[in-house]
């Protein structure tokens, strides 16, 4: 799983390869640990609808990225890392841009699935933009070579 290219380097399972797709939505993980994720995202013209408001599909990235990155943390000492096998986001305002914090806790941490809670704010406003849960499956790190 790659790392956020302006965030501090993840650890764990969390590899050093860089996701243009992930950068593309600006997420900056401020925080990393198993058990919290806190960062930020600047929302913007470049995350538009043709309609000028932030896509829901940023949001949806956000929380598959935040609590992918979180569940996996949480599980690297086992030599596994976590993927997303359903993603409920839900909209909650429109912006046409903000600040925006990121923050994705656990729910649920079993020895094969996990449950993350995300919410992304508005800084300024102090809103809810979106609401994620993700649920993930803990699986075995792939072999390199």
């Amino acid at each position: 799983m790659p790392e956020l290219s302006s965030s501090p380097p993840l650890e764990g399972a969390v590899s050093d390869r860089e996701s243009k797709f992930v950068a593309s939505t600006g997420f900056v993980a401020e925080e990393v640990s198993g058990t919290r994720i806190a960062g930020y995202v600047d929302l913007g013209a470049d995350h538009h609808t043709p309609w000028g408001v932030v896509h829901g599909g940023v949001y949806a990235a956000i929380v598959e990225t935040a609590g992918s990155f979180g569940a996996s943390v949480a599980v690297a000492e086992r030599g596994q890392y976590a993927v997303g096998v359903h993603n409920s986001t839900n909209f909650l305002r429109s912006t046409s841009g903000c600040r925006a914090s990121v923050l994705a806790e656990p729910l649920h941490q079993g020895r094969v699935q996990q449950l993350w809670k995300v919410v992304v704010t508005d800084e300024v406003a102090d809103k809810i933009l979106a609401l994620g849960e993700l649920r993930l499956q803990n699986v075995p790190l792939p072999q390199s070579g």
